[in-house]
């Protein structure tokens, strides 16, 4: 089986490609990578808790890993 690492943001765009790649008969897992430690990005920023959170749910309704 092919299998792809999808990088999930918590957004669509993501959300979609793991679910098209899911669809292609890919074994998918999803990863999100935090590379900075700033609070202020973590609050305020494209990355924050909510936003792994969402990534997290959408890999649990797509039965996929995360």
């Amino acid at each position: 089986m092919k299998k792809a690492v999808i990088a999930m943001s918590g957004g669509v765009d993501s959300s979609v490609a793991a679910l098209l790649m899911k669809n292609e008969g890919f074994e998918c897992v999803g990863v999100t990578m935090k590379l900075h430690a700033s609070k202020d990005i973590e609050e305020n920023g494209c990355l924050t808790t909510k936003d792994i959170e969402d990534a997290r749910n959408v890999c649990n309704v797509l039965g996929i890993p995360y």
